[in-house]
């Protein structure tokens, strides 16, 4: 039977196999999806911590501008007195508060900015989850199509050590030249390397799944493909919404700005107990005052200048980004195509080289063909096996790039 011929099939559940020095070890963990391996990287990657981080930044914007005071109030304190030229005993001493106050709209427009702030932090945080994914998927096909190689290697290399074995008890046995024992075993030493040679590339790509996920296993990679009528980016695109919602916060930070025209303004309460003479009666006051900053165009033309140029930038940013994914998503569709019409011709080709090797393998055996023909045959149909599993791992990964492009999670 020819063993080089079994028909790799892409890897959709199997835990990672394990390699020569070091390799990954099967895990429990094999039969769980893509989503449980994002969370897993999304728990290792620096993303989840700028993610909370910006939260907390904004709750905090929040939280100032639902304050009542746009600022912290100041205390004053005075005290005077002529001990130190008349030393007539005049005395006074005054204790103040001053409340900085809220400009008509100021607040609510600080309030509105502070939402769009939340909001962008969560659009963030997404936008940050489907670019990991993005990594997490080419890791994870760039494994299962190795791991396809690797099993094709593996059974050539057993097909050609039982065509080695072989015909070395016919060499034994007078039926073949020595010199076919010799290329028989040298075609195995040659499979062999080429195992050891994919079982390197495996390693490696083991290896950044493992830095990347934190798991010694692939998942089953089950994730729904992309509605072939969806022509268009989903409303609810991850990157969009954070590219929309940026535009949203510059709009409101731009309101604000045309809020805040001058510093806040004080209302001063102060309490003050003087005495004019030596023995003479405390005098007791309460006053108010109102403390009104200028602004003016030195103050006020380069914040809006600058809100305005983070508005224009946001806008820009979002359209730029638009174009760029529909003629990605454009390119992962016909990419698709592309790779399902390969996918099928190496299928064909691989049964017709397969059907080939079999029938030669056959007459080998029968003493109707020679080892140079049946060699030639063997490499024939494992290269196409070979070919097969990496076009079905690139046909994964192209449904796979075609989900990440519409912005879909796993």
């Amino acid at each position: 039977m020819l063993c080089c011929a079994a028909q790799a099939q892409t890897p959709t559940a199997a835990p990672m196999a394990p390699v020569a020095h070091g390799g990954l070890a099967h895990s429990g963990l094999a039969h769980h999806g893509l989503a449980q391996a994002l969370d897993a990287a999304w728990q290792r990657t620096q993303a989840g911590t700028e993610a909370a981080a910006a939260r907390e930044r904004a709750a905090a914007a929040r939280l100032a501008a639902d304050s009542l005071l746009p600022a912290p109030p100041a205390l004053e304190l005075n005290h005077r007195s002529d001990r130190w030229h008349k030393d007539t005993g005049a005395l006074e001493n005054e204790v103040g508060l001053a409340l900085p106050l809220w400009l008509p709209g100021q607040r609510a427009a600080r309030q509105a900015a502070a939402a769009s702030a939340a909001t962008l932090a969560e659009a963030d945080e997404g936008a940050s989850r489907l670019q990991l994914a993005g990594e997490v998927r080419e890791a994870a096909w760039a494994v299962a199509g190795l791991q396809a190689e690797a099993a094709v290697a593996q059974a050539q290399l057993g097909y050609l050590r039982d065509i080695a074995t072989d015909v070395g008890r016919r060499v034994q046995a007078g039926e073949l030249a020595h010199s076919d024992a010799l290329a028989a075993e040298a075609e195995a030493l040659a499979a062999e390397g080429a195992l050891a040679e994919v079982r390197e590339r495996l390693f490696a790509a083991q290896a950044r799944w493992l830095a990347l996920t934190g798991l010694d296993a692939l998942p089953a990679l089950d994730e729904a493909p992309a509605p072939a009528s969806a022509d268009a980016l989903p409303a609810g695109h991850p990157a969009l919404q954070r590219a929309a919602q940026a535009v949203d916060k510059a709009r409101r930070e731009v309101e604000v700005v045309r809020r805040d025209v001058i510093d806040a303004p004080e209302l001063t309460v102060s309490y003050r107990r003087e005495v004019a003479e030596r023995g003479a009666a405390a005098e007791r006051s309460l006053a108010f005052g109102l403390r009104l900053p200028f602004g003016g165009d030195a103050r006020n033309r380069p914040l809006a200048a600058a809100a305005q140029g983070e508005l224009a930038q946001a806008q820009a940013e979002e359209m730029r980004l638009r174009l760029q994914l529909e003629g990605d998503l454009a390119a992962a569709r016909a990419g698709l195509d592309a790779a399902r019409a390969q996918a099928a011709a190496a299928g064909k080709r691989t049964g017709l080289l397969r059907e080939r090797a079999s029938l030669i393998d056959k007459a080998f055996r029968a003493g109707e063909a020679s080892l140079p023909e049946l060699l030639l045959a063997a490499n024939a149909a494992a290269q196409a096996d070979a070919a097969m599993a990496r076009q079905q791992a690139a046909l994964g990964l192209a449904r796979a790039r075609l989900n990440q492009i519409s912005g879909f999670l796993p």
